[in-house]
């Protein structure tokens, strides 16, 4: 039920109906003689940023919050032409990366090597042919597709001595599958040094979960149910729990486009260079990192519900809930250790 979810989680396209149900929830849920809920809510990197905590001195950080959104973009935003990560793209010489640029590009790195390049932030390229990226929209054919491959690839691209060292000049990475995870873990780590340790963030439908409510209930997050189009109403498919992890959900179903009666998503396969078509429409993560379950949110798309349920069998920091179609009929499959799911 609404009236039971705190946030409702995955990239709404309205983001003020789902600040609404934040602030009615959560307000809702506190007495007087408990200590109220903060809410900071927004909209940065191309999308809305809903955050809840509690705080004895009712601080108020935007100002600051705002300065991290900015301070990350100006290093990982492709949307940002001076940033480190746009100069990094255009193979400008004379940049040099920070912190953040660092730590993405290495866990960035460590998911590609775990998932044999399911996840791989050099598939900008083939994000921008297919019209997903940055650049207008080409919707490229095979021959296209086959000359943009040779740009991409994990193992072409390095850092040495605090530069980027590309095999190709014509290499151009994308941080977008997990720099929102990691602009969550960033907020969290800046709430734990200013001594809060109960919050919910959710930037774009990624979410961090620390600490619990007053009660020490749980903050219960929601995941959408996969819908036939990008017009179609939202609903919830399940509320999950969520005490001290963090969750990233990754779907094909609202972001894509069609070709001659043929629908394509979003989520390109850096190994074959076109979009993926199997039956997996949804895939939430739970990590202890929200970069973590970012990335892999994205790799799991990526390599499918098979693939993906191996992969799990020998992880044991990795949850998933998987939403697939078979035969034309929404079933979902879920980890052993992914909290229990409910609808009410």
């Amino acid at each position: 039920m609404i009236s039971e979810v705190d946030l409702i989680s995955h990239k709404f396209s309205n983001i003020f109906s789902s600040l609404l149900v934040i602030f009615i929830l959560t307000g809702m849920s506190s007495c007087k003689n408990e200590i109220q809920p903060q809410h900071l809510v927004g909209e940065a990197q191309g999308t809305y940023y809903a955050i809840t905590y509690y705080d004895s001195l009712e601080r108020d950080f935007s100002t600051e919050l705002d300065s991290l959104f900015s301070n990350f973009d100006q290093s990982a935003s492709v949307y940002k032409p001076e940033s480190i990560i746009s100069r990094v793209n255009r193979n400008d010489s004379t940049v040099v990366i920070d912190d953040i640029f660092q730590v993405v590009f290495n866990k960035s790195m460590e998911v590609s090597e775990s998932t044999q390049g399911a996840f791989d932030i050099t598939v900008m390229p083939l994000v921008n042919a297919w019209g997903f990226g940055y650049k207008g929209a080409d919707r490229s054919d095979t021959i296209n597709i086959d000359s943009l491959k040779q740009f991409v690839g994990y193992k072409k691209i390095r850092i040495e001595s605090g530069s980027v060292v590309k095999d190709n000049a014509g290499i151009m990475i994308d941080y977008n599958a997990i720099a929102q995870g990691y602009t969550c873990d960033l907020i969290g780590a800046f709430f734990e040094k200013h001594g809060i340790n109960n919050y919910l963030v959710d930037v774009g439908g990624e979410v961090l979960a620390k600490g619990t409510k007053p009660g020490s209930k749980p903050w219960n997050v929601a995941v959408e149910k996969p819908a036939d189009s990008s017009a179609s109403t939202r609903e919830i498919q399940i509320i999950v729990p969520l005490e001290n992890r963090a969750l990233a959900t990754s779907g094909n179903y609202r972001a894509y486009f069609v070709k001659d009666n043929k629908k394509y998503s979003h989520t390109i396969d850096p190994v074959t260079g076109f979009p993926v078509n199997h039956s997996v429409l949804s895939v939430s993560v739970i990590a202890n990192q929200c970069m973590t379950a970012d990335a892999y949110a994205t790799a799991f798309m990526v390599m499918g519900l098979e693939k993906t349920k191996a992969f799990l069998k020998s992880s044991y920091d990795l949850d998933a809930y998987i939403i697939y179609d078979d035969n034309g009929t929404l079933k979902s499959w879920w980890s052993e250790g992914f909290p229990i799911p409910t609808k009410d």
